[in-house]
This record gives C-alpha cells, sequence and structure tokens, in this order.
C-alpha cells in the first residue's frame, strides 16, 4: 500500500469520526426531544447537553486539522468514554427504541481515537512530559 493510499485511508477514518460527532450536534443543539430525554436521565440537561455538544465540535474540528489530529483524537475519547459510561450505567444499550444506535455510534468513534492516539502515541508522550 501506498503512502498517497495510507493518507487517504486515515483521512477517511477521521471523516467518519468527525461526521458522526458532527451529526449528534444539531439534535443537541435543537434540544431534540432524545436529547433532552438522555441529558434529563443523567441530570445534566440543559448545561450538560450544550456543553457535550460544544465540546464534540471542537473535537470534530481538530480530527480534521493537520497536526492537530491527537487533540482532538484526546478530547474525542473522553467524550465517548463518558457516552459509552453512562450507556452502560444509566441509559442502557437502547435509547428510546433507537436500536443502539447512538451506543454504536459512541463505539465507533470510541474506536477510532484509540486508533488515531495509537498512531501519533509517541507525539502524546512528548505533549505529556511538557
Amino acid at each position: 500500500m501506498t503512502t498517497k493510499h495510507k493518507n487517504i485511508g486515515l483521512g477517511l477514518v477521521k471523516l467518519i469520526a468527525a461526521i458522526i460527532l458532527l451529526q449528534t450536534l444539531f439534535f443537541k443543539f435543537s434540544a431534540a426531544p432524545v436529547s433532552v430525554y438522555i441529558f434529563s436521565e443523567l441530570g445534566m440537561e440543559p448545561w450538560g447537553r450544550i456543553g457535550t455538544g460544544i465540546l464534540e465540535l471542537i473535537a470534530s474540528v481538530l480530527l480534521l486539522i493537520p497536526g492537530k489530529t491527537l487533540y482532538g483524537a484526546i478530547l474525542g475519547l473522553g467524550l465517548m468514554s463518558g457516552a459509552i459510561f453512562f450507556h452502560l450505567t444509566k441509559l442502557g444499550i437502547e435509547v428510546q427504541n433507537d436500536s443502539g444506535k447512538l451506543f454504536i455510534m459512541a463505539l465507533i468513534v470510541f474506536a477510532v481515537c484509540i486508533f488515531l492516539i495509537s498512531l501519533e502515541w509517541k507525539q502524546l508522550f512528548r505533549f505529556i512530559k511538557k
């Protein structure tokens, strides 16, 4: 596989995570019933919904900026860790008959972020040492 193909593949992986994060923003920022329900169940409505949306927007943009991908992946990993935790402890895998779609999307973004961090682990350790 050539470097060009690797770069295209990596770009697609980043784009998948960014699209998932950006897609959920509409529901958070428009106070869609499912988002209000989720954050009400967590006792974090509306500040948690809006704050999470802002952080997801930042993560998705950072994922797509060359040289900033690591920061977006770290932020995305943290956000999706929280989402997965709450699905497993309070919300359940399926939320309001969504067939587990929100949980699956969180797992996909989580996996992509782990992958992106693993590609740049040396940069991560340099960042930690500072």
